[in-house]
C-alpha cells in the first residue's frame, strides 16, 4: 500500500489486515553491514527474534528491503515457519519496483508479508514513517525496538522510536552505530547525540552474545510485563 502523508498510516495498517497487536521494530545495518557481522547476528533472529514474534503474535515492522537486518528478519521467519506479520516500510522510489529505479536500486525482501510505500528520494525518508507505522499497528498494545549494528540512519530510526515512547534494546557488539549508542547506554563518553538519547532512560544495551537476557528482556516488554 501507498501513503502520502502519516495520516493515512492508521487507514493503511487496517487496510493490509494488520490488527491491534504487540510490535517489534526491527532497525540497523542494511547495505553496508559486512558478512561476517551478518554471520554472527544470524542466530539471534533464526532463535531469538521469529520464534518470539510467532509466540507472542506480533507484528514485526522494519525497512522491507533485502540487505542487513531486514534479510535476516525475513530469513528467520521463512526458517521458522513463523506466521506472523512481517511489514516492510521503504521509499518506493529507491526499490528496484519504481519506474525510474536507478542501477543503485534495492530489491525488496521476498519473505515480507506487507509493504507500505512512502515518499522520499534517500535512504532514510523512510524513518519517521516506520516509527509511526509501528505506533499505529500497536496501538494501545506494547512495542519494542531492537537495534543491531547499522550507520547514521540507525540513529535517527532510534530517535523516532524514542519520541514515540518506545524502548529501544541495542545490541551492543553487533558493530557500528549499536555498539557506540551502547557505550553510551552505558555511561560511556559518546558523541552529543547518541548521549542525548540514552539519557532519556529507553535505550537498553544487552550484550549481543547473551541471548536468554535479550529473549527475556524483550518477553517482558511485550507481554507488557516490563512497566506493570
Amino acid at each position: 500500500m501507498r501513503v502520502g502523508d502519516t495520516g493515512e498510516l492508521e487507514r493503511a495498517a487496517s487496510g493490509l489486515g494488520l490488527s491491534t497487536r504487540p510490535v517489534l521494530v526491527v532497525v540497523g545495518g542494511a547495505g553496508l553491514m559486512s558478512a561476517r557481522d551478518r554471520r554472527r547476528l544470524e542466530p539471534l533472529f533464526t532463535e531469538i527474534l521469529a520464534p518470539l514474534a510467532q509466540r507472542l503474535a506480533a507484528t514485526v515492522v522494519d525497512g522491507g528491503t533485502d540487505t542487513g537486518v531486514m534479510s535476516l528478519m525475513g530469513t528467520a521467519r521463512a526458517a521458522t515457519g513463523g506466521r506472523f506479520p512481517l511489514v516492510g516500510v521503504v521509499v518506493e522510489e529507491l526499490t528496484d519496483r519504481a519506474c525510474r529505479a536507478n542501477v543503485d536500486a534495492v530489491s525488496l525482501e521476498p519473505n515480507h508479508t506487507h509493504f507500505v510505500f512512502v515518499p522520499g528520494s534517500d535512504w532514510g525518508d523512510e524513518a519517521s514513517w516506520l516509527a509511526e507505522l509501528a505506533t499505529a499497528v500497536a496501538g494501545r498494545e506494547p512495542s519494542a525496538t531492537v537495534l543491531a549494528n547499522g550507520g547514521p540512519i540507525t540513529v535517527a530510526d532510534a530517535r523516532h522510536s524514542i519520541d514515540a515512547g518506545r524502548r529501544v534494546v541495542v545490541l551492543d557488539g553487533s558493530g557500528r552505530t549499536a555498539d557506540a549508542l551502547a557505550a553510551a547506554a552505558r555511561g560511556k563518553r559518546s558523541e552529543p547525540e547518541l548521549t542525548t538519547l540514552a539519557a532519556t532512560g529507553l535505550v537498553e544495551a544487552v550484550d549481543a552474545r547473551d541471548r536468554n537476557s535479550l529473549a527475556w528482556l524483550l518477553d517482558d516488554i511485550l507481554s507488557g510485563r516490563a512497566d506493570a
